[in-house]
């Protein structure tokens, strides 16, 4: 069960919610529904009620998170050497294109 699920989402301004299975527990998905945002969130294998989603946005959030472990290949990033933000943003911006190009 999530704790202080109002903490979670407060301040943002969204239309959907795209998370994994694991934010599947019934007071996120009651205070995503009082904030009137659609929920891609796909139901545990194990629940009792099964409920609809849009399932080729929920792909396109297991894209995204497998293009962040493509980039946690890359020691530089992973480790965050730079401690500026703006040289931590070059070497992202690099290491995105080398991915890119490959």
């Amino acid at each position: 069960m999530l704790r202080n699920t109002k903490n979670l989402i407060a301040g943002y301004d969204f239309k959907r919610v795209i998370a994994d299975r694991s934010y599947d527990a019934e007071d996120f998905l009651l205070r995503i529904a009082e904030l009137k945002v659609e929920a891609v969130i796909s139901p545990r294998q194990n629940g009792k009620v099964s409920r609809e989603y849009y399932k080729h946005l929920y792909k396109e959030r297991h894209l995204v998170e497998c293009f962040i472990g493509k980039i946690k290949h890359y020691r530089h990033i992973f480790s965050r050497f730079d401690k500026l933000d703006r040289r931590y943003l070059g070497f992202l911006s690099f290491t995105v294109t080398l991915i890119w190009l490959q």
